[in-house]
């Protein structure tokens, strides 16, 4: 998958963040799992946990699915999206033609 710059901006400020990092590695080793059993698992809050996976849902890198188990109780699967970063030269030149503004931000 081909990124450009805004989605690149996007992936790599994600993944600044050793939380987030962690909630890639544990997902990727473990599959897909529910969110309270990820926060558990992490030694997280909820709250604090469910910040971090949105994130890594707008940027591409994660992606959720609500289901009901069986006694009814909603449970917020995540499981990590299939995606791949390229931070070569020349794929760096590439993205950044792509940009939407010149400083990577949105212009109003």
């Amino acid at each position: 998958m081909a990124n450009t710059g805004d989605q690149l901006l996007e992936r790599i400020s994600a993944l600044a963040n050793p939380h987030r990092l962690r909630i890639v590695a544990a997902l990727s080793t473990n599959g897909r799992t529910y969110i309270s059993q990820l926060a558990r698992e992490l030694g997280m809050s909820r709250p604090l946990m469910h910040l971090h996976l949105r994130k890594l849902e707008e940027a591409g890198l994660v992606k959720s699915r609500l289901e009901l188990s069986e006694d009814g109780k909603a449970l917020h699967y995540f499981e990590v999206a299939d995606f791949r970063i390229d931070l070569t030269p020349p794929a760096i030149a590439r993205a950044v033609r792509t940009l939407a503004s010149p400083t990577g931000k949105s212009d109003p």
